[in-house]
């Protein structure tokens, strides 16, 4: 069991850090490359959900004190900003792939849903973190 909580929270972690970085360059950005990194960042975002569920169910099932409310809030944070990315960012690219790259309007909304993405997956990298300590 212990190796399953290690595989799992490493997986967790990884697909997070990946998903959560690359949203943080693209609202930097504006959203330029979000075309190539939107399917990545889908997966990594999955992973880190299905990941994160396998983690509470096994180290937080059966109670629910300060820790698990601060856990619960970053993961809500999480699922909105994986429902922001897929539909606003993924309807955005097949916009642009539809007009040949250059719809200046679906280049705006990807730059605006990066940039929601990034403050949500913000707020819940700071709620898992204090987790912890609540």
């Amino acid at each position: 069991m212990q190796h399953m909580l290690m595989i799992a929270l490493s997986l967790h972690i990884l697909a997070a850090v990946f998903w959560a970085g690359s949203t943080f360059t693209l609202a930097r950005s504006g959203g330029v490359g979000a075309e190539q990194l939107f399917r990545p960042q889908m997966g990594a975002a999955t992973v880190a959900v299905l990941s994160g569920i396998y983690l509470w169910h096994c180290v937080h099932e059966g109670s629910f004190g300060a820790a698990e409310a601060w856990l619960a809030a970053g993961a809500v944070c999480a699922l909105i900003a994986a429902a922001v990315q897929g539909l606003g960012i993924g309807s955005a690219v097949s916009a642009l792939r539809k007009a040949g790259g250059g719809d200046p309007a679906a280049r705006s909304r990807i730059a605006v849903a990066c940039r929601l993405a990034a403050v949500l997956l913000a707020v819940t990298t700071v709620t898992m973190a204090a987790s912890r300590y609540a």
